[in-house]
């Protein structure tokens, strides 16, 4: 059971620390080609309520699958806010720029984040100037998304309100919320130059590519972070929630750092898809922030890092089909398929998968 345990100095440690059409997107929800819908579902899923708790790139490629399958469905997604940092003074939230943009039509697909068709003239000005930080690459398409957010946030403004405003735009065709509008911020403690540092999660993943084994990663100010408006309303309202495959330590372990989302998750159904494939991460460092809690690098170990006081059903990949009467997850139901989002129509049919594991849960 995943377990949260205030510091000294207020800061939250997890156990577990990890359909509208746009313009111009002929055939149905932003950026999903008709050949990516399932038929004949509509009228199954229509009125369907899921809340989805995301991070960012892989957790942006399910929800298009996701909404692909179940076009009628009523999906909140709940993005992970720990990454948020400012750089140049100005408030970047990558994992719901991510989720955004993706849903939007506007991602770059090459990189699975940030702006199609981007240029950095802005950036290059900036280092031009000495200006730092220069390890982290802001496009200048995707400055505006920022400038608009430090706007509403400078004058009285609350995160969830910025949100609304730039779906307002893109129209990813689901309810974006952030965790909190209350600053909670993911730290990784590395020992750097001879000395003990805690750098901000980005630093350490972006600028040391998570190289640096860390000490220790935590919630910077979870333990006074309310809920947004809205997210425990959605979790409540929910027919289930979906875990996508996000990192389980500073993206899914992150909202559940916030008092209150763990909770609300006890009496749901609960159904996660697995991050690891093979004992490697899917996307990204993941594990290297499993290394980091203890946890080993597999299917059946991060399941087991929820634990079944959280999921009620958990996805794996057909090459970790071991996890399916692996002892440590008696309780769980664990399904095998193959897990790889190649394309929208095998990341709608995951989802479908895993919806599927719901309802069989449920009833």
């Amino acid at each position: 059971m995943a377990t949260w345990m205030p510091t000294d100095e207020g800061k939250v440690q997890a156990d577990f620390l990890g359909n509208a059409t746009r313009p111009g997107h002929p055939g149905g929800p932003a950026g999903v080609p008709p050949a990516a819908r399932v038929p004949g579902r509509c009228c199954k899923t229509s009125g369907m309520r899921i809340t989805v708790l995301a991070g960012g790139v892989g957790a942006a490629r399910f929800l298009r699958g996701l909404r692909a399958a179940v076009p009628g469905a009523d999906i909140t997604v709940i993005g992970n806010t720990g990454d948020d940092f400012t750089p140049f003074g100005l408030h970047v939230s990558p994992d719901l720029d991510t989720v955004m943009y993706t849903l939007g039509g506007g991602v770059s697909e090459e990189q699975g984040w940030g702006r199609a068709g981007e240029s950095r003239v802005v950036l290059s000005e900036l280092a031009a100037y000495g200006a730092g930080p220069d390890w982290f690459g802001l496009g200048d398409k995707d400055l505006a998304t920022h400038i608009l957010r430090t706007q509403v946030l400078a004058g009285g403004g609350t995160l969830s309100e910025a949100t609304r405003a730039l779906c307002e735009r893109w129209q990813p065709g689901v309810t974006l919320l952030p965790m909190s509008d209350d600053a909670v911020r993911t730290h990784v403690t590395v020992e750097l130059e001879g000395r003990e540092q805690v750098l901000h999660f980005q630093e350490w993943w972006v600028r040391y590519r998570a190289a640096i084994p860390a000490r220790l990663i935590e919630s910077a100010g979870a333990g006074e972070a309310r809920p947004a408006p809205g997210v425990l309303e959605a979790i409540s309202a929910a027919d289930f929630v979906l875990f996508p495959p996000s990192n389980p330590v500073v993206s899914i372990g992150a909202i559940l750092a916030v008092p209150g989302i763990a909770a609300a998750l006890a009496g749901k159904i609960v159904v996660g898809v697995s991050p690891i494939i093979g004992g490697a991460p899917v996307h990204g460092m993941a594990d290297a922030c499993l290394t980091a809690i203890g946890v080993q690098t597999s299917a059946a170990a991060v399941a087991a890092h929820y634990g079944r006081e959280l999921l009620d059903g958990w996805l794996v990949d057909e090459r970790d089909k071991d996890a399916v009467d692996a002892p440590e997850l008696a309780g769980i139901t664990v399904r095998a398929r193959p897990l790889y989002m190649t394309d929208v129509t095998a990341t709608a049919e995951i989802a479908r998968a895993a919806i599927d594991l719901a309802e069989q849960v449920r009833a």
